[in-house]
């Protein structure tokens, strides 16, 4: 109930944690039009705002901390009028996860955490398979910087308080 007396209804809010090449992207996607969810991609608000700027994993890092303070009051303005929201961001670290919390938390917001536990091989098969289709992010979607970026990833635990949803994926 609100201040008012009426009754608050609040979207939910859908991550994703999942190795690089995993399909957190294609899964966003599909799971946003099956619920008619907002869907927000870091990926497509990073490209837009500092084109040719991310070329290292320490780039990513540094313009994806600039982004979150407007993506975190934009989400939560969503969440507040009952449509629920598909974050296309990786969830894909502890201290990830927990800026995800703070937002659940803020809002007050059911949760959903879909870890898209797919293998290595299956990963960088489908990262030589986008560097194809998207040649733009060919310098970025290598072998490399896979490696580097898993060498980070933490999987997800029900102990940190999401509704965690498991899907397998080994070929």
């Amino acid at each position: 109930m609100n201040k008012k007396g009426r009754e608050v209804h609040v979207g939910t809010l859908i991550l994703f944690s999942g190795k690089m090449g995993a399909g957190k992207s294609t899964k966003s996607r599909q799971v946003s039009q099956e619920r008619n969810a907002v869907l927000i991609s870091e990926d497509e608000w990073l490209s837009r705002l500092y084109p040719n700027k991310i070329t290292s994993f320490d780039d990513y890092l540094h313009y994806s901390s600039l982004l979150k303070p407007l993506v975190k009051s934009h989400v939560l303005a969503i969440l507040k009028t009952g449509t629920s929201v598909v974050m296309d961001f990786p969830a894909n670290t502890v201290n990830q996860r927990k800026w995800f919390k703070e937002l659940i938390t803020e809002a007050a917001a059911p949760n959903e955490l879909i870890y898209l536990n797919v293998s290595n091989d299956v990963c960088l098969r489908q990262i030589a398979k986008r560097r194809l289709e998207q040649p733009e992010r060919a310098s970025y979607d290598t072998e490399s910087m896979f490696i580097e970026v898993t060498r980070h990833f933490q999987e997800p635990e029900k102990s940190e308080g999401f509704n965690l949803y498991i899907v397998v994926r080994d070929s």
